[in-house]
């Protein structure tokens, strides 16, 4: 069996997860953090255990609760900070009550009407990259840094409706969230609360001056007679911004490398963008999501009663992490599924979930990530990576899967 979780792993798991696909596809593992969690990889177990009601969100479930408390699982710094109730934690009927508030105020209407904004972040970003590079025959930039980081957390602080002049506190705490930049390690939980204490105090102003936004949308978003409390509001806004930003830094930075890595797809690219075709584009955004996703595991369940997945007995209380990684190159599901191929039809990968947790911003994000691809190839047609692939770094942890750098130089 490969080695699971060091640095060789993060650079490319794919490997390992092949060999566990064959051999072991419902896995007990011993994670970094000394948490033992059940790995489930192949397609059809995945999909199984995504929508299965026995496994539980919330965390309280978990045999060894004590393990969240101390950050093992979970957000570190959520329960200090009072943020347990969103999404991400709970379970029917709270999950479907919230679900359903959350969703009239993030409508796919919202959505839409928001693309003209995030183009003109995505030029003004690229803007900046040209700006200063301009007495230069080829300029340079770190892509994660100059592009994939600021973009998801400016478009989703304007979402919200966070006011101009507090959205670099915002990109300052989420540096510090994902350990990004010059940021200091230990940070997560100190910028969990600030942000949390910050989004208690916009909550309370908004409900004084309603606005078109979205925290605005959740204030007034009610079902027959519901409202989202002060808490619940703010536990939502704050995991719409957390799983918003990251999971887009990670499409954008995975999707740029993988490009710049397949000079033929790149070409196939190029030519759709010549020819303004933005269905092939939206097709060639979902391989891409499923050939190195941002999400690479599902975020923690728990067993509330012994289950089977995979032939494999799990007890109550045990964690299980649904790794999508491995499920979306399961050749059960998927012809050819190491092979990056952006015209890939049938293509129900698993990269935003399944089941009643699908991931309720996942059209915010294929829309980020379809026009900042559109934006980066458009207007830098000659982009090039600057580093020796062997040389790049992958962050830790292990819902998420992204670069810490992207190094490119630029016409």
């Amino acid at each position: 069996m490969p080695p699971l979780f060091d640095w060789r792993f993060a650079a490319d798991p794919y490997p390992a997860y092949a060999w566990l696909r064959t051999h072991a596809p419902v896995h007990r593992a011993t994670l970094p953090s000394g948490v033992e969690a059940w790995l489930v990889t192949r397609y059809a177990d995945a999909r199984q255990a995504l929508a299965d009601p026995r496994l539980s969100k919330n965390p309280e479930t978990h045999a060894e609760r004590a393990a969240h408390g101390k950050g093992k699982v979970g957000i570190p710094g959520e329960r200090s900070a009072n943020l347990m109730t969103h999404l991400l934690n709970i379970d029917p009927p709270d999950h479907t009550r919230l679900r359903r508030l959350v969703a009239k105020a993030f409508t796919p209407r919202r959505v839409a009407a928001f693309e003209p904004r995030v183009r003109e972040l995505a030029d003004g970003l690229i803007d900046a990259m040209l700006a200063k590079e301009r007495h230069a025959d080829r300029g340079e930039a770190d892509l994660i840094h100059a592009f994939a980081f600021p973009l998801p957390i400016y478009a989703i602080c304007d979402l919200l409706g966070v006011p101009s002049e507090d959205q670099d506190d915002f990109r300052d705490w989420a540096a510090m969230m994902l350990r990004h930049g010059n940021a200091p390690r230990g940070g997560v939980g100190r910028a969990v609360k600030k942000m949390r204490g910050y989004l208690a105090e916009l909550i309370h102003r908004k409900r004084e001056d309603l606005g078109d936004d979205l925290i605005s949308g959740l204030i007034r978003a009610s079902d027959h007679g519901e409202h989202l409390t002060e808490n619940e509001a703010a536990a939502m806004a704050f995991i719409l911004l957390f799983a918003g930003f990251e999971t887009t830094v990670n499409l954008i930075g995975n999707g740029t490398y993988a490009l710049l890595r397949h000079p033929a797809q790149r070409a196939r690219l190029d030519e759709a963008l010549e020819r303004g075709d933005e269905a092939w584009l939206a097709g060639a955004v979902e391989e891409l999501l499923r050939w190195d996703g941002p999400v690479e595991m599902a975020t923690w369940r728990f067993a509330t009663r012994p289950l089977e997945i995979g032939g494999r007995q799990i007890a109550a209380g045990e964690p299980v992490l649904v790794v999508l990684a491995a499920a979306d190159r399961d050749p059960d599901r998927f012809g050819d599924p190491d092979v990056l191929d952006l015209a890939r039809s049938d293509n129900q990968h698993l990269g935003y979930g399944h089941g009643i947790h699908y991931c309720l911003g996942a059209p915010l994000a294929r829309l980020e990530g379809q026009i900042a691809l559109s934006a980066l190839f458009g207007r830098l047609p000659d982009l090039q990576l600057a580093s020796n692939p062997d040389d790049l770094r992958w962050r830790g942890g292990l819902i998420m899967r992204g670069l810490r750098t992207l190094p490119v130089t630029f016409t």
